[in-house]
């Protein structure tokens, strides 16, 4: 499985590759991008399995970022790794075509429940 991790802090990027890997989950690659911008160049010349990525991040956030990858006909699977979560942020979210969503702080087992959910 290869999986773009999305988000603007490095830190935070480093602890979700890092619990990724203790979920057990045969991950061949991992990439990384710092927001929206760069995650729509590594969809396009990397084509990854599945997208985790942060709702709020300079010069493109998340929820514009699933808006342009749908718009363009992906169909990724994408799940926001977020602090946001108010009702009203979720139904956007889905609305616009993500699967789930990881609670910031998280666990392994979260994302345990991620990939149990898309299979």
């Amino acid at each position: 499985m290869k999986i773009l991790i999305v988000d603007d802090s490095r830190a935070m990027r480093m602890l979700v590759k890092r619990t990724l890997r203790q979920t057990g989950v045969e991950i061949a690659e991992i990439e990384e991008a710092a927001d929206g911008n760069e995650g729509l160049a590594k969809v396009g010349d990397w084509a990854p399995d599945l997208i985790f990525c942060d709702w709020n991040m300079p010069e493109m956030n998340g929820i514009d970022f699933l808006q342009k990858l749908r718009g363009g006909g992906d169909q990724t699977p994408f799940v926001f790794v977020t602090s946001e979560i108010s009702d009203e942020l979720r139904e956007r979210a889905f609305a616009n075509g993500a699967q789930s969503f990881v609670t910031k702080p998280f666990t392994v087992d979260a994302f345990n429940d991620v990939f149990g959910l898309l299979g």
